[in-house]
């Protein structure tokens, strides 16, 4: 085709993708006939004036899931369609929306499950779907005790909510979150009740969690209800730590031994979680991308689940 075709081709192009005409819409307009419009079209998307682009989401997600696998040598990784434009609580609804069913993979009859609570376990929480599990067992793995009570009734109705869609049996932690003392928590550990919990705790072959993190968009419920006072939050910061699970503060290489509150601290060791077959780490939102950093260096998980956006930020 000459020159003035090519223009030609062009503009209809333009008329068939960018206004949506029809063939005949293009046909009438510029006084060609149907076939002379289906040959321009056939010569613009062979001369590449006209790109046929498919984007599967499944497939990038499948990429990306790969590439984090890969680089942080994990078990498994899914990543949960989320819109750029998304706010981080909508994120996690989306991603709680996917765990909710995908836990059901992982629970198994005749097992032990463990929870960290928080804002993420919460919402998770509320798209549970239900199944049976004969003979599963629940466990807490940090105390939610504060100030004010020895136990808060929103995180035990959190942990019972799990119990109830799984019918299974919940054993809940009825100590503080955190202790004024270390002396205090190492006498409690030795009291036979507390001992049972925790070594249900180090039974667990899945164990589901969040990370916190201070700055986090929508807060981590450890720092928004109060648990920590003015003097804990700048030893936090002297330290340079940049998340918890479970209440047990980690590092930007993911050490965490020598962290002064973490004597104090009612959650597991975190090797509890490096030997668990099923160490799930839930996340949503771009502002936790230092955390789990955080957590990937120190293999403080082995399994990941996460919204699309954080995942392209992470990798």
């Amino acid at each position: 085709m000459d020159n003035q075709e090519h223009i030609l081709a062009l503009r209809v192009a333009k008329l068939y993708y960018y206004q949506g005409l029809t063939t005949e819409d293009i046909a009438q307009e510029l006084g060609l006939s149907r076939p002379k419009i289906s040959r321009l079209l056939s010569f613009a998307k062979n001369q590449g004036i006209v790109q046929i682009r498919v984007i599967d989401p499944l497939e990038d997600n499948r990429s990306l899931s790969k590439a984090i696998k890969d680089k942080y040598h994990l078990k498994a990784v899914h990543t949960v369609p989320v819109p750029d434009i998304a706010s981080e609580a909508e994120a996690l609804e989306r991603v709680a929306t996917f765990v909710g069913a995908h836990l059901n993979t992982l629970v198994q009859s005749n097992t032990v499950l463990g929870l960290a609570w928080g804002t993420t376990l919460a919402a998770i929480s509320r798209h549970l779907l239900p199944k049976p599990t004969p003979n599963l067992e629940i466990v807490q793995l940090n105390g939610s005790g504060n100030t004010g009570s020895m136990s808060d009734r929103y995180i035990t109705d959190v942990i019972q909510q799990f119990g109830h869609n799984f019918e299974a049996r919940v054993h809940l932690f009825p100590v503080p979150a955190f202790f004024d003392y270390a002396e205090t928590k190492q006498a409690l550990w030795k009291e036979r009740s507390v001992k049972r919990i925790v070594e249900l705790q180090k039974r667990a072959s899945v164990l589901l969690y969040s990370i916190g993190a201070i700055h986090a968009s929508v807060p981590s419920y450890v720092y928004e209800a109060g648990y920590l006072d003015h003097k804990d939050r700048k030893q936090l910061e002297k330290q340079k730590v940049v998340g918890d699970i479970a209440t047990v503060f980690f590092q930007e290489d993911g050490s965490f031994n020598d962290i002064p509150l973490n004597a104090r601290a009612s959650g597991p060791d975190l090797n509890v979680i490096r030997n668990a077959d099923h160490a799930v780490c839930v996340i949503a939102g771009r502002s936790k991308i230092r955390a789990l950093e955080g957590a990937l260096n120190g293999g403080l998980l082995n399994e990941l689940i996460i919204d699309e956006p954080s995942a392209r930020l992470l990798i």
